[in-house]
């Protein structure tokens, strides 16, 4: 695979989980790794294991002396942090080498045979997935994967360079700096409109992905969708699709038609139809890459799922606490999707934290609507990332719009007494902010009362 014309690498934002992948790529390599980050945490811990030199100020002085030999490092940053931080600005004021890490993990993967997993959502667990079945399978490939799965333990997956799965995010027009051989696009709906203004312009930027395809790419999409390739679904009319549904003991089983055959009996445990869908994706482009359909459905079996995502965190029969990523309404119709297909009888709440102040305002009344299915509704200030605070934005304010007088507005150290007085034997937390870091207390502290 393509290497940069540096030994010493140097990530702003290395705890990121898509930076914290190339991290760990190029530690294998051999190279040497630095970074900044705001927060220390779990994925910083394992980097640190790695040998990698990791700082957590903007203390330009604590720079190793190997990253300050110019012409050997490469400055990797992500648009997650903003221009004004210490470290962005003393590279960039002293010309350093600097690169996206969308341009780097385009360059890492050019010359691979690049199966990309596009879509607004459902990225993460189909490229997951996608790794899993081609880890079984014993195809030889780099994963640079946007969560931590389950399967691996890990975010990153090395077991040959001939092929790479990578998320092509459509954030910042990341996915545009790729060069897929394979993709699919599991969906479209609106979101970073910070970036693309409107959802046309959204859709036109996918289109330019398709086109990164040339002739000869294949392009796998989900029925419905506004772009042309090879659908699948669960529609008669999808090419690829599932049949026969059934839901046996938490489990899916179902028929999985294919243009060259039908396959029964396919069992798949991640609850909701979304994730459904999301296999298929995974298990059309194995099959395309010449995967035989019977080791597939038997490493589609063993798919243990991603952290943060319908992450089981109690199931016991007095109690079930579930995490999820969700933070856009599609998301959360998802995740109320699943639960009420596999626990119809039961009451849940749901603990949300709102990301970002443009997007609770792009999408303020379709967040109302999702979050008012839920039997109590406990909402989170907003968790702002990147973002400053936009006037008459607030958790407040989406609170009014949410038509259910069950809702209310609760600090974090406030989350496990409200879950204990709304006495639901459901809890499902959501959001893309610091929320997962309270889950290990919200679990213990759940599990203790139950």
């Amino acid at each position: 695979m393509k290497k940069v014309a540096a030994h010493n690498l140097f990530f702003i934002g290395i705890g990121g989980i898509g930076m914290s992948g190339l991290a760990k790529y190029y530690r294998h390599l051999g190279c040497e790794v630095a970074g900044y980050d705001r927060v220390d945490s779990t994925i910083t811990d394992t980097l640190k294991e790695l040998g990698c030199h990791l700082m957590f100020d903007e203390v330009i002085e604590m720079l190793p002396a190997a990253f300050q030999d110019k012409e050997n490092t490469l400055v990797v940053y992500t648009p997650a942090v903003p221009k004004s931080n210490a470290w962005f600005q003393f590279f960039s004021n002293n010309n350093y080498q600097m690169m996206k890490r969308s341009e780097l993990l385009g360059a890492v993967t050019q010359d691979t045979i690049c199966l990309a997993v596009a879509g607004t959502h459902g990225k993460t667990t189909t490229s997951c997935i996608l790794a899993h079945l081609l880890h079984e399978c014993e195809v030889p490939f780099v994963g640079f994967l946007g969560g931590i799965s389950e399967n691996f333990g890990s975010n990153f997956i090395l077991t040959g360079t001939k092929y790479s799965v990578v998320e092509a995010d459509e954030f910042d027009r990341s996915f545009l700096r790729l060069h897929p051989k394979m993709a699919c696009i599991t969906s479209m709906d609106a979101d970073h409109l910070d970036i693309y203004g409107s959802k046309e312009a959204l859709q036109k930027a996918f289109g330019e992905f398709k086109a990164l395809l040339g002739l000869e790419g294949k392009l796998f999409i989900k029925e419905g969708l506004p772009i042309s390739g090879t659908t699948f679904g669960l529609d008669a009319s999808a090419a690829i699709r599932i049949e026969n549904i059934q839901v046996e003991t938490g489990t899916y089983r179902f028929d999985w038609v294919t243009p060259n055959g039908t396959y029964e009996n396919v069992r798949f445990n991640q609850p909701g139809r979304h994730n459904l869908l999301n296999a298929l994706a995974a298990l059309s482009m194995a099959l395309e890459i010449g995967c035989k359909p019977e080791q597939l459905i038997s490493a589609l079996g063993g798919y243990k799922g991603v952290e943060r995502r319908f992450s089981y965190q109690i199931n016991a029969p007095e109690r079930i606490y579930i995490d999820d990523y969700a933070h856009h309404p599609t998301e959360i119709d998802a995740v109320y999707g699943a639960l009420t297909e596999f626990y119809p009888q039961e009451k849940v709440t749901v603990v949300f934290q709102p990301h970002l102040f443009s997007r609770t305002q792009d999408f303020a009344d379709d967040f109302a609507r999702s979050l008012a299915q839920f039997d109590t509704i406990l909402l989170m200030d907003i968790y702002p990332a990147r973002e400053e605070p936009i006037e008459g934005v607030t958790s407040q304010w989406l609170l009014g719009k949410i038509q259910n007088p069950k809702k209310h507005l609760v600090q974090k150290e406030e989350v496990v007494d409200a879950c204990k007085a709304a006495k639901n034997k459901i809890v499902v937390t959501l959001g893309a902010g610091d929320i997962g870091k309270e889950v290990e207390k919200i679990k213990n502290e759940l599990a203790y009362a139950s």
